[in-house]
């Protein structure tokens, strides 16, 4: 697979059969199965040069990956035979089936398929956008802050070190307490974690939402000594002051909390111009877009689909999900396509790999219903294991980049 995008001056009017917003996860998925099944003129919208694995950030942070492993040229993985127009997405008007891009430039499609990803709402917080990257902030969910998370942790010999989960959808939603017990364990190791008091700041009522892998969670955030502040999320950081406010939703009060290091995940939400498009759902507070739950077709139109972290559905944003989903959309564009209605279905299938420690994690796995739908029955999902983090640090990453993206698992 390679591709290199078009010429500046390389017209991008007129009809493109499929158009792919986003050459993420999703988008790259889906492009690759819809050309392994003989789809042509297939056009991907992508402005970014580089295509990241997002889920390995969590590890560069914990000092157990470099960063250059999650990255590689965006054009290295844009299926062979699928066109790549390297500029930004403004708008989608699905009345006139067209896509309005930077530079005056307009393309129309016959079927469209929104991956786009989320956005990341640092200004969301006041106060965080300016003290991230500095004044002991930082943050695994951007490429240039991860490294700069292992360094405070590895600087961090006494103090308070506070983690942050936003009260919003948000990618990979066990990605914020991973980090809290990477650091734990190894400030542990190095003999100095009872001098450092740990605060995490969950919004939701449980550590997680399927109650059984919350229990393990809660054993394993009091092995470590850490304070989780449940219905609890960061309203405002003062890096000059190195303070973080912490709003209580039970209680309503807000508290001022003085930190050495604080890691801190912002609110996300969809992109700006999907939340101005008619493709939103209204019952999304962050502009998602509208998706069956099953055929992840939107509601209105049939021709658009939905998928990835932009899709509003009623289950976890993560790459496990986009595995599950890509081959659902494919197959349901080509049904409609032939003239038939969607006939593929997702369940809700999602996973999260839960590191626990540098050398532990479990593996959530469960569907719409919150039912656990184990990869490997087998084996007690509710364990700590050494060989599922050794699958996370060392089997996901190919199976990413040779297997999913290619469009064979």
């Amino acid at each position: 697979m390679a591709a290199t995008p078009s010429p500046a001056d390389a017209p991008v009017s007129g009809r493109h059969r499929v158009a792919v917003i986003g050459g993420g996860s999703a988008g790259i998925s889906v492009a690759a199965r819809l050309r392994r099944a003989g789809v042509s003129d297939i056009t991907l919208i992508e402005p970014s040069d580089t295509h990241w694995y997002q889920p390995l950030w969590t590890l560069v942070g914990g000092g157990q990956a470099p960063l250059h492993a999650s990255r590689r040229p965006e054009g290295s993985v844009v299926p062979d035979g699928v066109r790549w127009i390297r500029s930004h997405a403004l708008a989608v008007d699905p009345d006139t089936r067209t896509v309005t891009l930077t530079g005056d430039a307009e393309l129309t499609y016959e079927y469209l398929i929104m991956a786009p990803g989320l956005q990341l709402d640092w200004s969301d917080v006041p106060g965080l956008a300016e003290a991230v990257g500095h004044d002991a902030v930082s943050s695994n969910y951007a490429p240039e802050y991860a490294p700069r998370t292992w360094e405070l942790i590895r600087r961090m010999r006494s103090g308070t070190a506070v983690f942050t989960h936003p009260a919003t959808p948000l990618k990979c939603g066990g990605a914020p307490q991973k980090i809290a017990y990477l650091a734990a364990d190894h400030w542990r190791r190095r003999k100095v974690l009872d001098g450092i008091r740990i605060v995490l700041v969950i919004p939701d009522p449980a550590m997680f939402k399927v109650p059984a892998w919350s229990r393990v969670l809660e054993k394993v955030a009091a092995r470590y000594g850490i304070e989780v502040r449940l219905r609890s999320e960061m309203t405002a950081v003062d890096g000059g002051a190195r303070t973080v406010t912490i709003s209580d939703h039970t209680s309503g009060t807000k508290e001022t909390l003085g930190y050495d290091f604080l890691h801190a995940v912002p609110p996300q939400s969809a992109p700006d111009w999907v939340k101005a498009s008619p493709l939103a759902d209204p019952a999304s507070p962050q502009g998602f877009v509208a998706a069956h739950k099953h055929t992840l077709q939107h509601p209105s139109y049939d021709n658009v689909f939905a998928v990835g972290d932009v899709a509003n559905l009623p289950t976890s944003k993560t790459g496990a999900a986009v595995r599950k989903q890509a081959p659902v959309v494919a197959g349901n564009v080509l049904d409609v396509m032939n003239g038939c209605s969607p006939s593929h279905r997702y369940d809700g299938y999602t996973s999260c790999p839960l590191v626990t420690a540098r050398d532990r994690m479990l593996l959530a796995e469960f569907d719409y219903d919150l039912n656990p739908t184990p990869t490997f029955p087998l084996l007690d999902p509710f364990k700590e294991r050494r060989t599922m983090w050794a699958f996370k640090r060392y089997g996901l990453p190919p199976i990413y980049w040779h297997g999913m993206l290619t469009g064979r698992l």
